[in-house]
């Protein structure tokens, strides 16, 4: 197998301010031959995700910076096309952390590195969507931090996403009158019409908090019960404003500060005199709820209970644009590489 050349996408800067394709580098290696234990895994599909922009700083966060010079870190669902491990036999799917790359050598016997999966019911890339990380962490923020009761009201910005998606559904399927904010009136439109959430505001059309809040008090007459954050900013303010007392945040992103400028909440008051509970969240900190979100997020996949959308960008020359992309709003629902 080695006469196969693996292209890699490698990081070759650290941005300063806004990330841009310069920060990034097309290279290609050959593939060394498996020790005992390994597996070579062809990638068919790569994930791009919000905390990947994160990562490339070289700062102190929740995750170890991005090393230089080095291939991506990123989910990658694929198959085994050689294995020197018993568990593993070429043509089996799997589900790993990949990388920004064709290829992958895998240790398989380091428990967690991958995981086999069934595509009979539930398509392959939809175990880096729906299905994986982004849909566990939809279900993890809900279920276990804002935690909602039937007949409350949980607001969910970037609804249109793969995470935002997925957390509005779960909401309407525990019985939650579901609200979404997006970008632009596609978006909204997709949220309602199918994805099934009760109102979609586009925060577009608005130029402040205030002006944001007072569309979400119409979208919202009782209140919100549970906010699912992943943008911050005027975003999160005007959710605040009309946050009943004893609301949870599930602090999930904050996509409008990832160039590195400081975020400012402007009625911070606002959690004290509404009791509120505000609690940031990773999800690879909680693997031992993964099995549980996984099982309800795989069922309701398989039977269409759950829907989703992807933006596919094709081959690995065209991640880091798609990845800047993805940063600037400009995907739709969960952004993909295909490599094969």
């Amino acid at each position: 197998m080695s006469a196969i050349v693996n292209h890699q996408i490698l990081l070759a800067s650290r941005p300063e301010g806004e990330a841009s394709t310069a920060n990034f580098r097309l290279a290609q290696a050959p593939l060394p031959a498996l020790a005992e234990g390994q597996v070579l895994v062809r990638h068919h599909y790569l994930s791009l995700d919000p905390y990947m922009r994160g990562r490339m700083n070289d700062s102190k966060s929740y995750a170890a910076p991005q090393p230089l010079g080095q291939v991506m870190g990123g989910g990658t669902v694929g198959e085994i096309v050689e294995s020197r491990h018993p568990q593993f036999q070429p043509g089996d799917k799997v589900v790993g952390m990949g990388g920004w790359q064709e290829y992958s050598v895998v240790d398989a016997a380091q428990r967690g590195t991958l995981r086999k999966v069934d595509t009979t019911r539930i398509p392959l890339p939809a175990y880096l969507g729906a299905v994986g990380m982004p849909g566990v962490t939809a279900w993890y923020g809900l279920v276990k931090i804002i935690a909602p009761k039937a007949g409350e009201t949980v607001l969910v910005s970037a609804a249109s996403g793969a995470v935002g998606g997925a957390v509005g559904q779960l909401a309407k399927v525990r019985g939650c009158r579901a609200v979404g904010i997006a970008g632009g009136p596609d978006k909204c439109r997709y949220v309602t019409d199918e994805l099934g959430f009760d109102a979609c505001i586009d925060y577009r059309q608005y130029a402040d908090a205030k002006a944001l809040g007072k569309a979400l008090q119409a979208a919202c007459p009782d209140g919100i019960d549970g906010i699912f954050e992943n943008v911050g900013g005027m975003v999160l303010d005007a959710a605040m404003l009309n946050a009943n007392a004893f609301s949870r945040i599930a602090l999930c992103g904050m996509i409008s500060g990832y160039d590195g400028a400081p975020i400012p909440m402007a009625a911070p008051q606002l959690l004290l005199t509404n009791r509120m509970k505000l609690e940031g969240f990773i999800v690879s900190e909680h693997m031992d709820v993964w099995p549980e979100a996984l099982n309800e997020l795989g069922t309701l996949v398989a039977t269409g209970k759950l829907k989703y959308r992807e933006t596919v960008a094709q081959g690995i020359a065209s991640a880091p644009e798609a990845f800047l992309g993805l940063l600037k709003g400009r995907n739709f629902g969960k952004q993909l590489v295909k490599l094969t």
